[in-house]
């Protein structure tokens, strides 16, 4: 397979590598970009690709809570001026309300009737398109319920009450004191905002991504030339480092780096006069997982000009 620039410059934007690095692993791979990344890793070159990547949609996460439920939603528009416009904030606000009337599913919540509007989610933001001129739509949305204890929310630099860049809701089980439950909640929100963890406990890991760090790790511990016998030490060793950073109750608590985050949680008890649990956790973050396209400025303006 033929290796562009384009493919070069892609690999040395996702790890910081060489461009001669680049254009290696690239060709060892037959091109594969995902297989390119874990070869320079493997090499010792690169660290583990970003998993946000470049994000660049612009909009709003909005969170909204009542009771033991919360939801975090997101919409997306073209530019942050768009964002920033009171309209499209109160329609992120109405979205994330009426989402904690449903199941919290896209399917459902775009069904769901605005009651300021009279019409469903779908259709009142087609009209906030024609009325501010700008194409948005409504991403993406979950919902969190437990049926004793709290579902705490926190937004990260929120540009208005509920809303911002990165949402997180935690669910917090207990029948403890709920003062103590907010405490711990948010706590724990603002340490899954700062840390990004892949999952709850190391069990709930993605195999597809266990199994692809096993397989770097392997690579990196033969270039060793120790023994079978010792590289399969090795990798477990570090198999067990990387579930403690991946892994929300076994990550190092950022409140307390002494205590891992399943110590706090448990450590919280006593505060709230019950066992407490972590149920679960979501974070959106605005844009994840969606490139958009960048255009050279410069290049632009001089293809304007040849007409």
């Amino acid at each position: 397979m033929s290796i562009t620039a384009a493919m070069v410059k892609e690999l040395r934007d996702k790890t910081g590598a060489g461009m001669m690095d680049c254009k290696k692993a690239l060709g060892e791979t037959d091109g594969n970009m995902e297989a390119a990344v874990d070869w320079l890793r493997a090499k010792g070159i690169a660290k583990a690709d970003k998993k946000s990547g470049r994000t660049a949609a612009e909009g709003l996460i909005a969170v909204a809570s009542e009771g033991n439920s919360a939801v975090v939603v997101e919409l997306n528009s073209e530019t942050d001026f768009v964002a920033r416009n009171d309209g499209f904030q109160d329609l992120a606000r109405s979205i994330a309300s009426v989402a904690l009337s449903t199941d919290g599913s896209v399917e459902a919540v775009s069904d769901a009737t605005v009651p300021s509007t009279g019409k469903s989610v779908t259709d009142t933001v087609k009209d906030a398109i024609a009325h501010i001129g700008e194409n948005m739509s409504f991403r993406r949305s979950t919902k969190l319920t437990v049926d004793n204890g709290i579902v705490a929310t926190y937004v990260h630099n929120a540009v208005a009450d509920g809303l911002g860049k990165l949402g997180v809701l935690v669910a917090v089980k207990s029948t403890g004191n709920a003062d103590a439950l907010a405490a711990i909640g948010r706590q724990v929100a603002m340490h899954i905002a700062a840390t990004n963890p892949l999952a709850l406990t190391s069990d709930d890991v993605d195999a597809t991504i266990a199994d692809r760090e096993r397989s770097v790790f392997i690579e990196q511990a033969r270039e060793s030339g120790k023994p079978e016998a010792i590289i399969e030490k090795m990798v477990e060793g570090r198999m067990r480092k990387f579930y403690e950073e991946v892994a929300l109750l076994s990550q190092a608590f950022v409140v307390n780096p002494d205590q891992t985050v399943g110590q706090a949680v448990e450590a919280a008890a006593a505060d709230a006069g019950a066992p407490v649990e972590i149920a679960g956790f979501v974070r959106f973050q605005l844009g994840e997982g969606i490139e958009k396209e960048e255009s050279d400025f410069a290049a632009e303006v001089a293809a304007a000009a040849k007409g």
